[in-house]
């Protein structure tokens, strides 16, 4: 279970380095996310981010509401998302955080496979993030591999609602290729 928190960190940390990467003038250029600017691209990771203390700690989606509605950027960004992070971290971080259960949407799942599935976006969302504001591409092997693996496991993920349908790619594409085409994008 540690091992899943430290990729976790990990990919808050990647996403988070571009973050910081944003210039002024690309909060609101197109992302590879249907109907997404780059501002809310950031803003739902950051949402998601923002979930996670509350999650750990056994809320219910219906305790918690709809206080993570709307935009939660306001006028600095990159503080907005530092400070989200910071608090997902802590969460899956603690003493066998990993080893409970937690209140999804969809129902009750292990705490495990919750910061999986967070893992998980934040890798798929930082390739975007990459894309769209031209910073590189490549992301963590292990994280694109974890992503990859847990993508081939799970199946179809456009029936979440978060991704696009698989894209068709080569079996011998690279892993990166193979995991973005997973979750609905073309490299």
């Amino acid at each position: 279970m540690t091992d899943l928190a430290i990729l976790n960190a990990r990919g808050l940390d990647d996403f988070g380095n571009l973050v910081r990467q944003v210039r002024d003038d690309q909060w609101h250029d197109p992302t590879p996310c249907r109907q997404w600017d780059v501002r809310t691209l950031v803003n739902h990771v950051t949402v998601e981010q923002l979930w996670a203390p509350d999650v750990m700690a056994g809320k219910t989606i219906e305790e918690v509401g709809d206080r993570y509605s709307g935009d939660q950027l306001g006028a600095d960004p990159v503080a907005a998302w530092s400070a989200a992070a910071a608090g997902a971290r802590t969460a899956f971080s603690g003493p066998d955080a990993l080893l409970g259960r937690v209140h999804l949407s969809y129902g009750d799942a292990a705490a495990s496979h919750y910061c999986g599935e967070m893992t998980i976006d934040l890798v798929v969302h930082a390739w975007d993030l990459a894309r769209a504001i031209g910073a590189g591409e490549q992301r963590d092997h292990e994280l694109v591999g974890y992503a990859l693996e847990q993508g081939e496991a799970r199946g179809d993920q456009s029936a979440t609602g978060f991704f696009d349908p698989p894209v068709p790619v080569s079996a011998d594409a690279d892993p990166l290729t193979r995991m973005l085409a997973l979750y609905g994008r073309s490299a």
